[in-house]
């Protein structure tokens, strides 16, 4: 890997710093058309996006400011491949996307948790452990709805914020 493509390379990292600038800007913009008045607690929704814009564009701006006195310290070397795993890149793309597609048909939980499943088999294949026996399948799909159920309750019945479900119950 040449110098110039490496990620210590100074001009990359200032991209990288002005790019988060550019991010932090963005945001703010977005940030800006939300409604400031005040809700339960005293913020408006357009807080959150303010606070995050700001820790953004601090983070940028030292990035920047790292990258021009010297590039990032202590950066340790990067520990992937030389190359991309275009089977695993596959397995999650299919997942990501196939969430995307089923996400109204399945409901938020399945389509989620089919989303992970897929996504482990990307990555574990990109570690050469791609297991593709039922058994692993049935222990991943389970692990999925275990962390997509709390999410699809905390957001429809905490928050009354309306996720696409398998029933009308609210509760799948």
């Amino acid at each position: 890997m040449t110098q110039q493509h490496s990620s210590r390379s100074k001009p990359l990292q200032t991209l990288l710093g002005l790019g988060i600038v550019v991010l932090a800007g963005g945001l703010a913009w977005g940030a800006s058309s939300v409604s400031s008045e005040a809700g339960y607690g005293g913020v408006g929704p357009n807080f959150l996006p303010w606070v995050v814009s700001a820790a953004l564009l601090v983070c940028g701006v030292l990035c920047v400011a790292h990258a021009l006195t010297g590039g990032f310290r202590e950066l340790e070397e990067g520990s992937g491949d030389e190359r991309a795993h275009w089977k695993g890149f596959i397995w999650v793309s299919a997942g990501l996307l196939l969430n995307a597609m089923l996400i109204t048909t399945l409901g938020f939980i399945l389509s989620c948790a089919l989303c992970f499943v897929l996504s482990v088999r990307g990555f574990k294949s990109s570690e050469g452990q791609l297991d593709l026996r039922l058994q692993a399948w049935i222990k991943d799909s389970a692990i999925g709805i275990a962390v997509a159920a709390p999410v699809y309750w905390m957001f429809t019945q905490l928050l009354a914020i309306n996720l696409p479900g398998l029933t009308n119950t609210g509760w799948l």
